[in-house]
This record gives C-alpha cells, sequence and structure tokens, in this order.
C-alpha cells in the first residue's frame, strides 16, 4: 500500500471512502471550534473535503498530507486558492512539525494494522504540547481484506492510552446513513 497503490485507486475511481463532501461529525466537530489560528493537519487526506471546509470556514493553517498525488491535485482544481505548502505528498511517517490539532478521517483504518501503534505514536509526535487528535474510526470487526481495516475501541484504546488523555471515545450518534452504527467519534489531548 504505495503511492502507486493509493494512486491508482484515484485514478480508477476505487475511492468507496470518498464521501464527496465534508463528513457531518468532523463538520459539527470543527463548528465548535473557536480559534481560526489552529494549525490542523488531516493526514491521509484523500479528497480533502474536510479541508475544503475548514479553508472556507476561515481557518487558514490547514495542511493536508496524502501519498498519493491526485487527491491533492483535486482540491487544487476545487479550491486554487489553497496555498501550494499546505499540501504535502508525502508518507505521513515521513512528516516533521508541529500542530494544535489533528483530524482523523479514514486513514487509520486504511493503513495496515502492524503500522497502528506507529500511528499513535506519530500524531502524538506532530502534536505541540496541547495538541489534539479527533476525527472518527470505523467500528466493525478486524478483517484481512481492507482497506478499510475494521477494529473496536477496545483495540484502539491499546495504541492510543500510552500517548493520550481520553477526552471523548464514543459510538458516533451523527454519522452518515451508510456508516451509521460503524463509526466511533473521538477526542484525545497529548499526555
Amino acid at each position: 500500500m504505495n503511492e502507486e497503490f493509493w494512486s491508482q485507486r484515484y485514478k480508477e475511481n476505487k475511492t468507496g471512502w470518498d464521501l464527496g463532501s465534508v463528513s457531518t461529525p468532523i463538520k459539527e466537530y470543527t463548528d465548535q471550534l473557536t480559534s481560526k489560528e489552529l494549525k490542523i493537519l488531516i493526514p491521509g487526506a484523500g479528497n480533502s473535503y474536510e479541508a475544503e471546509y475548514l479553508f472556507k470556514s476561515g481557518f487558514k493553517n490547514v495542511t493536508i498530507c496524502d501519498i498519493a498525488r491526485e487527491p491533492l491535485q483535486n482540491l487544487k482544481e476545487r479550491l486554487p486558492e489553497f496555498p501550494e505548502e499546505q499540501m504535502i505528498n508525502s508518507d505521513f511517517f515521513k512528516l516533521e512539525g508541529t500542530y494544535d490539532l489533528i483530524l482523523e478521517q479514514t486513514f487509520f483504518c486504511a493503513i495496515p494494522v502492524e503500522m497502528r501503534q506507529e500511528y499513535a505514536r506519530k500524531t502524538s509526535e506532530l502534536l505541540d504540547q496541547n495538541g489534539r487528535i479527533a476525527g472518527l474510526f470505523f467500528d466493525f470487526k478486524l478483517n484481512a481484506d481492507g482497506p478499510p481495516f475494521g477494529g473496536n475501541k477496545e483495540e484502539y484504546l491499546t495504541y492510543f492510552s500510552p500517548y493520550f488523555k481520553i477526552d471523548i471515545f464514543e459510538r458516533c450518534y451523527n454519522s452518515i446513513p451508510p456508516r451509521k452504527g460503524n463509526e466511533l467519534f473521538f477526542k484525545f489531548r497529548k499526555k
């Protein structure tokens, strides 16, 4: 699951995770944020509807990262004014810098299961001292034929508890109908 794998998915339009708009739970969460100055990272951003929504809502310090170039180009076509320097075509695990908030939307459940512990460590490393990570995890039986790869709350806590204080971690009440009952909303603070 390298750059070529993901690029091919976009070229063949095999992007079943793509909602075509900002996810309702992410939208409602970000609508509650009061500081437009937050440095926000969206890893594995895909077509970046969340970034587009945030940018149009006045959040100008939004950085997106994706290993495939195609979704970054898709965002640039929809939103030409989005700053090029905030569009990173790279492997998430090679990112540097610090952020106030990381928004998770389908990336975690798209990476191989054996990399989940490293994801939790890396997100903690990328957050500043008071940083948070928030977003959605899929909540269905772990499978080997992903992506997406499933999982459950108990499993996810084993990865994140060493690095984060758990503020919210519950079944998502405002998922879109096709995902209803299969998403967990979370908000964690860096320890």
